[in-house]
């Protein structure tokens, strides 16, 4: 390794894998103050909701009604609703690099791989990556080092413990468990990507790609309709019965094979409707599903997961349903499910801290489809968006590394502070509730129409049943009146995005939220509709003086569920007002929704 080809960094936190875990990770440590590097060995960032992948992103909310993930992940998803109407795969690239470069406090390195770690005394000093695109070695000294790569890399190169395969049911006490336990994993994936047009569309497949001249010999994999076309194709899925690291190239040339086979079979082997759809994209990055899992001090289980389980120590949730695919893939029937192993879930369950650090390195931790859990319980939490609050999660705890402690103790003696710093910046945590601010009672708490106590209930978004939130009518002011002038640096407010938002404006044929999000619809339906009810335009007002009402903060374009902004001011009273109509009659002022649905409205 030249000197002179070597460059070397000095962050607080260190990022390891830039999918939907480690942006959440990097962005929530950044944010807080720590300065970070994040490493990506991709020219993209988004893992398998890339645009190398094209996976939509899916989570708990996708299984569970209301139980839609928050926080950067939801905020991530709005940004990309609002800007890319139609869902377009490089554009969402465009919205994950955005947020990223934002944070001045962030290093980005793409296309940089991950190859030697420098460990002593039970802790990792650095790590080294390769970037493809300068011929440089990039060498990144931190504190606190965060896995978020999927395949653990920084397991094998730090000696950190780990676990691959399927347990066996004895070992935890686990129902889909098997008799013996065995090494195999879920495979990986190339997606499809088509389109309908108004005209005939032919397609010659490349000579080296298989050939399914009948459903049985495609394995009688979904794909007798159009609503299965429009799908990802999961089915095109091998590498769980190889080692799903080290033989990634051999089953992706399958897995390709094996596509354009399929596009074939659909398009010329058979009437299958799709005369006029035509063929935008096959993957030749497999989507991987499993491979490495770290050992941290705790191991979720099945039972966990089913169950619904609490933990003390939850940082995050997950509610996705026990999705095992069996290791066989595409070479299993698909008649009746049978490549697969499903459970639908009643509940979230929470994700403990304990098993997102590692059991036996001091200042790593992880997050994603790599965290410390049995191949059951980690085939319901290793979905995008359950990832994405993880990252959220472990990045947020990186930075109260400011207490000069390691990951254990952190959650031994600070655990309520960093649950608190979560729920702050609208992380969901079941079965918690939010601090409200000591400057928000609710004898100071009143509204022009209304009641507005739900505000201070500390559950910002509806669950099981019930609102928690406020229904305002637009122009009807909420207002906190203080027994003296008091200085107010911030204000917190949670509006309605549609956790349930289970809908595509006009096509009927959509199925539900998570599978239309990157969806490419037929010629008639493509673009998709942003969550009417959310709130689009409102200002912030301080009592003056003289009795008159100043305006401090105000916007007509608001897009976001969450917004926390600091200002200035010392007053007697501060209110909200939602905005129906606006200064100038060429602003739309809503999404749709004549009321506003507010969840919480705080200062500090």
């Amino acid at each position: 390794m030249s000197d002179l080809l070597k460059k070397t960094t000095k962050v607080d936190v260190c990022v390891v894998g830039g999918g939907l875990a480690g942006v959440c990770a990097a962005i929530a440590a950044a944010r807080r103050g720590a300065k970070v590097a994040l490493m990506q060995d991709r020219p993209v960032l988004g893992g398998n909701s890339s645009s190398e992948i094209r996976m939509w992103v899916s989570g708990a909310g996708s299984r569970v009604r209301n139980l839609q993930e928050t926080g950067i992940v939801e905020e991530i998803l709005l940004e990309n609703m609002f800007i890319n109407p139609s869902r377009n795969f490089s554009v969402w690239d465009g919205v994950l690099f955005g947020k990223v470069k934002a944070e001045e406090n962030i290093t980005l390195f793409l296309n940089c791989a991950c190859c030697s770690a420098e460990c002593s005394d039970g802790e990792i000093k650095s790590v080294t990556g390769f970037q493809l695109t300068t011929y440089t070695w990039q060498e990144v000294y931190a504190d606190t080092f965060i896995d978020c790569s999927g395949d653990s890399v920084v397991s094998f190169l730090s000696d950190a413990e780990y676990m691959t395969g399927r347990e066996s049911g004895n070992e935890f006490g686990e129902e889909f468990g098997l008799e013996k336990a065995d090494k195999k994993t879920m495979g990986m994936s190339v997606m499809i990507q088509a389109h309908e047009t108004d005209h005939k569309c032919a397609f010659i497949p490349p000579e080296w790609a298989y050939t399914f001249r009948t459903d049985e010999e495609m394995m009688d994999k979904p794909h007798d309709s159009l609503k299965h076309i429009g799908t990802n194709f999961y089915w095109i899925e091998l590498g769980g019965e190889t080692d799903s690291i080290t033989d990634t190239e051999k089953v992706r040339d399958e897995l390709v094979k094996i596509a354009f086979g399929v596009w074939d079979h659909i398009k010329n082997q058979g009437d299958h409707g799709a005369d006029n759809w035509d063929l935008d994209f096959i993957g030749f990055l497999p989507g991987k599903r499993e491979s490495r899992r770290y050992v941290g001090d705790y191991i979720l289980t099945q039972n966990d997961v089913e169950n619904g389980r609490k933990f003390d120590d939850e940082v995050a949730y997950g509610g996705w349903q026990i999705d095992n695919h069996l290791p066989g893939g595409f070479r299993m029937s698909g008649k009746d499910g049978s490549h697969l192993q499903k459970r639908r879930l009643r509940e979230p369950y929470g994700i403990p801290f304990r098993s997102l650090y590692s059991k036996n390195v001091k200042n790593l931790m992880f997050a994603g489809r790599n965290l410390s859990a049995t191949h059951i319980a980690f085939a319901s939490a290793r979905v995008m968006a359950t990832c994405g609050v993880m990252g959220q999660a472990v990045g947020t705890a990186a930075f109260m590394k400011k207490y000069a402690m390691d990951a254990r103790t952190l959650c031994r003696e600070k655990i309520g502070e960093l649950q608190d710093a979560l729920m702050y910046d609208d992380c969901f945590l079941p079965g918690f509730k939010r601090k409200i601010s000591p400057l928000c009672g609710i004898e100071n708490l009143s509204a022009e129409w209304g009641d507005p106590s739900a505000l201070l209930n500390g559950i910002d978004r509806k669950i099981w049943g019930n609102d928690n939130g406020y229904w305002g009518m637009v122009g009807r002011a909420i207002t906190y009146t203080f027994p003296e002038k008091t200085k107010i640096n911030k204000f917190r407010l949670i509006v309605d995005s549609d956790l349930d938002r289970e809908y595509v404006d006009g096509n009927p044929s959509a199925l539900n939220i998570s599978a239309p999000l990157f969806r490419r619809i037929d010629y008639n339906y493509t673009t998709f509709g942003f969550p009417k009810v959310t709130l689009k335009s409102f200002k912030i007002e301080a009592l003056a003086d003289d009795g008159s009402w100043r305006v401090i903060y105000e916007t007509c374009e608001n897009h976001q569920r969450m917004i926390a902004k600091e200002i200035e001011v010392t007053t007697k009273a501060i209110r909200l007002i939602p905005l129906g109509t606006y200064y100038s009659e060429s602003v739309d002022e809503t999404y749709g929704s004549a009321q506003a649905h507010i969840f919480s409205f705080e200062v500090y």
